[in-house]
């Protein structure tokens, strides 16, 4: 594992910003991402001096879901979804409210990510997709706070397909909170971070829980049926072919 730290946490005037800071491999989702961020997530909700926390990336793309070359040839014991519920527990669970900033594009477990923080500004060039079947896997994961959080039409259509869809529509659909131009996108990260200071940190912990309903209660075992799933499927010959045609940059089998 590289001594260089792929996450950072600066904590300022109550504002906690978690960076994801691996822009060589497009802020993918490996092994020691997903544990750094993990362990700053949990030192920010920890501190009492953190009202709000605000994830966000460097390079130009937000996270490319998870790290394709560690899931080439694992079996489902060692595949990285099998520890990545932990964070999406976390940051949905969070008495913190969390913010995503997004100036570059998300993909599959990187949109995971987004849909469990509690507001989402993206930059309105930026770009989503569930690429998941397209590579032989699922969005099984992230389909667990999804499914309650999207229109259904709009998830059939775009988990089946993986097609590509911009900020505006993201923010159509109910996945992210506002689309803006490049220029505004700290200003409007800045304008929520001062709303939420206003809340008493008790009142929102409590709205929290009252507006993720249902879904709170049973996300734990849905999110375990989920990891069987998703890492069954990612160490499936299939998957494995769609993984190696990606990073070889070919068409998988599949494709005629």
């Amino acid at each position: 594992m590289s001594s260089t730290e792929v996450v950072h946490l600066e904590v300022d005037s109550g504002i906690a910003t978690v960076t994801l800071d691996s822009p060589h491999n497009r802020n993918a989702l490996s092994a020691q991402l997903r544990g750094e961020l993990q362990a700053h997530l949990i030192a920010a909700i920890d501190s009492d001096e953190v009202r709000t926390i605000v994830l966000t990336h460097t390079g130009t793309v937000f996270c490319a879901g998870m790290d394709l070359k560690e899931s080439l040839g694992a079996d489902a014991a060692d595949q990285g979804v099998n520890d990545f519920p932990d964070t999406l527990r976390l940051i949905w669970t969070s008495p913190t409210p969390v913010i995503a900033r997004l100036s570059g594009p998300a993909r599959a477990g990187g949109v995971g990510l987004v849909s469990v923080c509690d507001l989402a500004i993206a930059e309105e060039e930026v770009t989503f997709a569930f690429s998941e079947v397209r590579i032989g896997v699922v969005p099984a994961l992230i389909s667990v706070p999804l499914v309650p959080q999207i229109q259904p039409s709009a998830l059939h259509e775009l988990f089946l397909t993986g097609e590509r869809f911009d900020a505006r529509r993201a923010a159509e659909i109910g996945l992210i909170t506002k689309a803006v131009p490049a220029e505004h996108l700290d200003d409007e990260v800045r304008r929520y971070t001062e709303m939420l200071r206003l809340g008493a940190p008790g009142a929102l912990a409590a709205t929290k829980l009252l507006l993720r309903g249902p879904t709170a209660r049973t996300m734990s075992d849905d999110l375990a049926a989920m990891t069987m799933v998703s890492a069954e499927r990612f160490a499936s010959e299939e998957a494995q072919e769609g993984i190696r045609a990606f990073t070889e940059k070919r068409k998988p089998s599949w494709v005629r």
